[in-house]
């Protein structure tokens, strides 16, 4: 590699790692986010005596999320892997709530 090709892959890689900072910031307070509004549901179903798990919505959210991914070009395995974690974060909460 010339020494202006290497300067040039150098910025590029700066750039990109700059992108994927910022998106990262992006998905930190999208989760933050939503597990503010999950905890509310938490809240509201101990309140009523609801089950801390709706199985029909989790699996209607994953077959949604699956669809998301083979749209966004991301493999939908781990889109699915991804949303079950979560899932069970919640859950987890929404029994403590329950206790």
């Amino acid at each position: 590699m010339t020494d202006q090709a290497t300067l040039r892959a150098a910025q590029l890689l700066k750039e990109h790692r700059e992108s994927i900072d910022r998106l990262d910031a992006i998905l930190v307070y999208t989760l933050g986010e939503r597990f503010k509004h999950t905890q509310s549901v938490g809240q509201l179903k101990a309140h009523h005596d609801l089950p801390p798990s709706d199985p029909a919505r989790e699996a209607a959210q994953i077959a949604r999320l699956e669809e998301l991914a083979a749209q966004a070009d991301l493999d939908p395995e781990f889109a699915k892997k991804f949303l079950n974690f979560i899932i069970a974060e919640v859950i987890q909460h929404h029994r403590k709530h329950q206790s």
